[in-house]
């Protein structure tokens, strides 16, 4: 039974009985046979098949999610237990930004494994907040204000964000001297980045404008600043390197961006002692702690 609720819980995430069957490596006919099974021991039909795509039912969709949590809380006493009796193994998913995924949690992955050679780690970078119960995250690094209530999080590093130009486009436009002096140079930033909330030595303030060039991407707003196309605000996490080796210089540097953002490990409520994701987030922990690289 506790195999067939695994099964349909798979179908619905992955969209199509072919789908779920390459993820449990089963074939699609059988797939559709426990499914059959499945339905007619509960009477109800859980999903309509269609030869384009497939449709989750009102009673399969309330049957999910009530499956979902009996999955979720399963898989989580299993981890406990297996957490007791040895080292962490198996399954560990994980979504991270992709920026910082890239730099800051790829290159550490190969100590982590090297300590735990039994996890089956896969790694997911998205710049989206996913749905950690729906896409079967077992822990998101996020970069943003304190977690919801509903998730169990643990802070990892403080977000330090400050504006930075290049000498060169200092050189060529000035330096300013007061936060009003920004409405006479080029800002750069991705997409719903602006307005600026930052805070100086009168308090908080906001700055509004339109970037200098239109992008979706954070990174490509990085690389217009070391560019020298204009000024940013940019976390200390991805600038680190530049502002070291000269790059970047930072632009008014008794102003900052809001501190009510930071670098989080969280994860569905309930499931903070599964003994995978408390070595990964340690592991992090540890490399973080009590300075995060890039800020030392």
């Amino acid at each position: 039974m506790h195999e067939d609720y695994d099964l349909f819980v798979e179908i619905v995430d992955a969209g199509s009985l072919a789908a779920a069957g390459r993820r449990l490596r089963i074939s699609p006919a059988m797939v559709s046979k426990r499914l059959a099974r499945l339905e007619a021991r509960l009477g109800a039909q859980l999903v309509h098949r269609t030869t384009r795509r497939l449709l989750v039912t009102d009673v399969g969709r309330t049957f999910y999610e009530d499956v979902s949590r009996i999955v979720e809380a399963t898989r989580a006493a299993e981890a406990r237990v297996a957490g007791r009796i040895g080292q962490p193994g198996g399954p560990l998913r994980v979504s991270a930004p992709t920026s910082f995924g890239r730099l800051h949690v790829v290159p550490h992955l190969k100590g982590f494994l090297d300590r735990y050679p039994k996890v089956e780690l896969a790694i997911d970078l998205d710049d989206g907040f996913v749905d950690l119960l729906g896409e079967r995250i077992d822990v998101a690094i996020r970069i943003s204000p304190p977690p919801a209530k509903s998730l169990d999080a643990c802070l990892l590093a403080e977000n330090h964000r400050i504006l930075c130009a290049s000498p060169a486009y200092l050189a060529s436009h000035g330096e300013p001297k007061t936060l009003d002096d920004l409405a006479d140079h080029r800002l750069l930033a991705a997409d719903h980045q602006l307005p600026w909330r930052l805070e100086g030595p009168e308090g908080p303030a906001t700055i509004d404008g339109q970037s200098a060039v239109r992008t979706n991407s954070s990174e490509v707003a990085r690389d217009l600043a070391l560019a020298g196309l204009g000024i940013a605000l940019r976390s200390t996490w991805d600038i680190g390197l530049a502002l070291r080796d000269g790059r970047l210089v930072r632009v008014l540097s008794d102003v900052s961006g809001a501190t009510d953002v930071a670098i989080y490990a969280v994860q569905p409520r309930g499931a903070r002692d599964t003994p995978n994701a408390s070595a990964f987030i340690a592991h992090f922990r540890d490399i973080f702690s009590p300075q995060p690289p890039w800020d030392r």
